[in-house]
This record gives C-alpha cells, structure tokens and sequence, in this order.
C-alpha cells in the first residue's frame, strides 16, 4: 500500500506541469525574482494562468502596476499565444534593459558617495596633518618608537622629549644630559637611544682625531664606535691612528687594545690576542689589555690562561664588577656548550669569587 502511494505521488508531481522556474520561462517573465518563487505573488498568479482559472481583480490590477500588460491581455483572452510571446519578449527586454540602467546608476552613485567619502577622510586627515598639537604628538609618538621608549614619566617629559629631538637631529648630548638619562630617567635610557648616542660620539670624535691627530680622540671614538655596533669604524681610525701615533707607550697601548676589542667583535680572536700582547708589553700595569686577553682567550677555548689574564687585570686595579660585567658579556655571546665549560671551569677555580654563575641564567 505504502508502494502504491509513492508511485501515485510521484505520478502526480510529473504530471504537475512545468517546475515554477519553467513557469517563468514559459510566461516570459523570468528576468522578475518573484515569478519562481513559491508563495510570491507573482508565482501564484502564473499558476493561475497556468491553470486556465480566471484571475481576481486584485491580481489583475497587479499585472497593470507591474507593467505586464501582455500577460493580463493573455490571461483575459484578449490575445493569442504568438502574439502574447512578441509582446512580452518586448516588455523582458524593456525590464532587463530598465534594470541594467538602475544597477548602472545605483553603482555610480554608490561610486561618488565612496569618492566623497575618501575626500572627506583626505579632509579630515590634511587637517589633522596641520593641526598643531596633534603633529606635535605624533612627532612624539614617532621619536618613542624610533629609540624604543614607552611611557615617559611626566616629570620628566619635557626634557626627555627635548633631549629625544637631539639625538635625532644629530646634535651631541652634554655629559650631565647623559648622566641625568641614566640615573634619572633610566627608562629612557634605552639600547637604541644609547646606541644613537654613542654613534654620535664616534662621530665627533673622529672627527675631532682628524683635525688634531690627537691618539686619545681615536682611542676614544673607536671605543664608541663598538659601543655603536660599527667595530670596523673602529678598526678604520685605529689603524689610522697607529701609523701616526709614534712609539710612545701609553696612548699606542691604549690603541692597540681598543683596535683588539673590535677585532674581537668581528670574529678575529687571534689577531686580537696579538694585539694585546703588544699592549701589554708597551704597559704591563695597565688592566686594560690584561682584560682583553681575558676574554680572547676564553674566546679561544684556552679557559686556565683567560683566568689568569683575568685575575691579573683585577690585581693591576680592575673592578671585580666590570670583570663581571665583562664576563657576562662574553658569556651572552658564547654557544651554550662553550657557556657551559667556562661557568663549570670558574666555579672549580674559586666558587666564591664566581658564586653569581650559579644563579645567572642567559634568557
């Protein structure tokens, strides 16, 4: 029985006529969206006349306000189907036209309120470009983020700001500006901001060893020049500097061992070695090329005799805190094995002196 009434069903829908977007076709009107849609009005009217049943006054007064005149003449009897099509192909093609022209317009007017839009924006951006105080601020914003500075304490904005502007138009810090920037405004006192600073020094300062051949102003300026991640400016006035610079001890020394520190940044340990062995035959009581021996020569994997260089930088007077310092720069810059040997092999020195490297962790 359930069997019988499927085939039946089934009969029934192949028997139904035309699927509603036949309907549309057949009726010329499938250019209009409600002519297949079930439970449109227009659908239900086309089922109607599909149906050969008469239409209701309403519904014929629908197919006169949508301009389907041909179609209320065919359903009225009024025309045949021949002239029914020629007609109703001329109203389609009428619609789709009129339709076309609508879409054309909408997207033009659509297209100048976007234009004037953007104008507007311009506008408004151009005017905020004028503004005063608003491209003081984003002057403000672009020199914070230029030297990596966050928020600035506003006690000390003023000044900083001032400083900031400085530093970006070229123009050297005094020595209280600089020490005012790192003890007091210490948040400031960024990476970028100091390495900035630093550049500029080398500048001037090689400058300043041009005009004068003054040792000390290259001494000075390579310093500087390392401190500003450029270690081959550094090596460029030193080896200037050293053809000029004469026999005498203290200030070819003071050379020899800031040429070794930045040919110790660029890779060249064993060049570097040699250079603070020349120093510190020039001037044996002077720490300064002891400490870089120091840290050549663990560079070099020789850790017994970089803690001696070491140890006696600190008897000839230098600080415990800068070798530290010193230490845990060369630390920063070694391969995890190679950390590892030096901080195992200091602990098994004296692990008091270096009691820090147990709880110093790299990150």
């Amino acid at each position: 029985m359930l069997v019988f009434s499927s085939i039946l069903i089934t009969q029934v829908f192949l028997m139904a006529g035309p699927s509603q977007a036949g309907l549309a076709e057949k009726y010329l009107v499938d250019d209009l969206p409600g002519a297949a849609l079930v439970g449109a009005r227009l659908n239900g009217i086309l089922q109607k006349i599909e149906a050969g049943e008469t239409l209701t006054t309403l519904a014929e007064a629908f197919l006169t306000s949508g301009g389907l005149s041909s179609l209320l003449a065919l359903s009225t009897g009024q025309i045949d189907r021949p002239t029914f099509e020629e007609a109703a192909g001329r109203e389609r093609s009428e619609r789709i036209q009129r339709a076309k022209e609508d879409a054309d317009r909408a997207a033009a007017a659509q297209a100048q309120k976007s234009e004037a839009m953007d104008a507007a924006i311009k506008a408004r951006f151009a005017a905020m470009e004028n503004d005063p105080v608003l491209r003081r601020k984003r002057e403000a914003r672009e020199l914070r983020d230029r030297f990596d500075i966050g928020f600035i304490e506003t006690e000390h904005y003023p000044r900083a700001m001032r400083l900031l502007k400085q530093v970006a138009n070229g123009n050297r810090l005094t020595p209280e500006d600089v020490a005012w920037l790192s003890t007091e405004a210490v948040d400031c006192w960024t990476d970028s901001l100091q390495q900035a600073w630093h550049r500029l020094e080398a500048e001037a300062l090689t400058k300043a060893w041009e005009k004068s051949d003054d040792p000390w102003n290259a001494v000075n300026a390579s310093a500087h020049w390392r401190k500003a991640d450029e270690p081959q400016q550094a090596l460029d006035v030193t080896g200037a500097a050293l053809e000029k610079a004469g026999r005498s001890p203290k200030p070819r020394s003071a050379l020899l061992t800031t040429r070794g520190g930045a040919m110790r940044d660029v890779g060249r340990l064993s060049e570097a070695r040699s250079l603070g062995l020349e120093a510190h035959e020039l001037t044996p009581t002077d720490f300064r090329p002891c400490t870089l021996l120091g840290a050549v020569s663990m560079e070099l994997g020789d850790l017994a005799v970089g803690h001696e260089w070491y140890a006696k930088a600190e008897a000839l007077g230098a600080e415990r805190r800068a070798i530290d310092q010193d230490l845990r720069a060369l630390l920063i810059r070694s391969g995890s094995d190679a950390r590892d040997r030096i901080r195992a092999y200091l602990l098994g020195q004296d692990p008091e002196r270096f009691a820090w490297l147990r709880k110093w962790n790299h990150r």
